[in-house]
């Protein structure tokens, strides 16, 4: 079933739903109604084979002053909250593999100073820091949606999400 197309597994999983549906919450479901919930259901993209498809602003994610734009104390902010979502042990540091998919083992050894495999809170900022300043060539302390959408931007938001 992995090889199928996205649209012919969220067919599949609404089928197993109306299912469940007719045989736990209702014995008299009419095919328009399933018909309907379907493509209400679709519509929405709630099921997860469609979820993917949907992008979440980071503007309006970590934007908590509501300007348009994300200055350096949002992003450390939003920094500072995954950090310690992603410190699994709870050591007060990250290492490669808490890290996955937002340093790579190159990147990781140039921001770890201390060379110890692990970046502390202040470490991880500071690479965040960098980030931000390589993201905002005119240097207006801002980031906008165009900036956040360059390389620079990108993985910037890597370490934010």
């Amino acid at each position: 079933m992995a090889s199928e197309p996205p649209a012919f597994r969220a067919g599949l999983q609404f089928r197993r739903m109306v299912g469940e549906m007719e045989g736990e919450i209702c014995n008299d479901i009419s095919p328009i109604y399933s018909v309907d919930l379907a493509v209400a259901t679709l519509s929405r993209g709630s099921l997860p084979a469609l979820a993917g498809s949907r992008r979440i602003d980071p503007i309006r994610m970590f934007d908590t002053d509501n300007d348009g734009t994300l200055d350096l104390a949002e992003v450390k902010k939003a920094a500072s909250a995954l950090f310690a979502k992603l410190d699994r042990d709870h050591d007060g540091t990250l290492d490669k593999r808490e890290l996955a998919g937002r340093l790579s083992a190159k990147e990781l050894a140039a921001a770890d100073p201390d060379h110890d495999g692990t970046l502390t809170a202040d470490e991880y900022l500071a690479v965040v820091e960098q980030r931000f300043n390589a993201a905002n060539p005119d240097k207006d302390g801002t980031l906008d949606a165009k900036e956040l959408n360059t390389s620079a931007g990108r993985a910037l938001l890597r370490l934010l999400r």
